[in-house]
């Protein structure tokens, strides 16, 4: 059984990340987390949290943007 952490706005975040590390041609599984997504799930995030992510949203340079942050850049951990 899915807990409730697995809904709502944190995942919605978590689910935009992994999509631009795939824009950058990072795969990754769903269930991998880095940078602030656990503290996400945790409600442990702020107002700059959610501005990154409207960042993400209205990326134009999906790359630059991946490279200008390295939160949102996967850990060499989670590739091959």
């Amino acid at each position: 059984m899915w807990g409730t952490e697995n809904f709502g706005p944190a995942e919605i975040r978590g689910n935009a990340i992994r999509d631009l590390a795939s824009l950058n041609k990072l795969e990754t599984l769903p269930w991998d987390e880095w940078g602030r997504m656990e503290a996400s799930y945790q409600g442990e995030t702020g107002a700059d949290y959610d501005e990154l992510m409207d960042r993400i949203s209205a990326v134009d340079d999906p790359e630059a943007l991946y490279n200008e942050v390295p939160e949102l850049q996967v850990p060499a951990s989670l590739t091959r």
